[in-house]
């Protein structure tokens, strides 16, 4: 199962996301790969990678030759992996352009692990560029983070526009898993009113486990660790720990 986590608005909580869901799913028996695909190197960073030490990353599996299995490095259980990001992608969207099925790069890249894996999570970058939609041709469904925050619905129509076009021309079975409400906090009313408008306006599913704004949550990739490592009795790691079996409960009873 390949989920790509898109957001092309900066800072919801898309790479938040991407780390904890990767490592509560680790944690509850499941064989998950986390990719990189954002020059940001968020992910790389937050979950404890050095990346001045890395020797294959993302960008060598899409422009480098490399082979994907080659870029796997292990974390911190042995369930869980991740092909790292590195800055050299920053470029990668202007070298993609010409290269024949630019759009199917990843997917074709990923066949030769995918079935080593239960779940592969996508972090893509905050944009609608060709790394993205690589993400999300790669995907069999995407994850959309949303903060509960004034202008949180706003580009989220260009998304779903952008997840249409793919749908319709380049990746027929890609479908939406749903969103995730991220950064809520319940004493502030605007996040009620956000959260109502998501209910009302969101076609497709709002998964029940919301992420609240919470600061261990921030804190835990300054130190290179997921939640679950760096404090797991937190409101922030409950949440994406309630996340991770919703998730699992919705393909149980797909």
């Amino acid at each position: 199962m390949i989920i790509s986590i898109v957001n092309q608005k900066g800072g919801v909580g898309k790479t938040t996301t991407a780390i904890n869901l990767s490592a509560y799913l680790a944690a509850m028996g499941k064989f998950v790969l986390l990719i990189d695909i954002d020059p940001q190197t968020n992910a790389t960073s937050g979950i404890g990678i050095n990346k001045d030490k890395i020797e294959n990353s993302s960008y060598e599996v899409l422009l480098g030759g490399v082979n994907a299995r080659k870029a796997l490095t292990n974390l911190f259980m042995p369930t869980l992996k991740i092909i790292p990001s590195s800055p050299n992608l920053a470029g990668a969207t202007i070298e993609l352009v010409n290269q024949p099925g630019r759009e199917f790069t990843l997917k074709n890249n990923l066949l030769e692990i995918k079935n080593d894996f239960d779940f592969i999570i996508i972090d893509c970058p905050p944009s609608l560029d060709l790394l993205t939609i690589n993400g999300l041709v790669a995907a069999d469904y995407v994850l959309i983070p949303v903060q509960a925050e004034y202008y949180a619905l706003e580009g989220l129509s260009s998304l779903l526009n952008t997840f249409n076009l793919i749908k319709e021309n380049l990746k027929p079975n890609l479908n939406i898993l749903g969103s995730v409400i991220t950064m809520y906090d319940k004493r502030n009313s605007l996040s009620r009113e956000v959260m109502n408008e998501m209910y009302k306006n969101f076609p497709f599913k709002i998964f029940r486990s919301v992420i609240p704004r919470n600061v261990r949550l921030t804190e835990a990739p300054s130190y290179g660790q997921s939640i679950l490592q760096y404090d797991s009795k937190s409101k922030g790691a409950k949440a994406y720990e309630r996340l991770a079996k919703e998730i699992l409960d919705h393909f149980i009873w797909q």
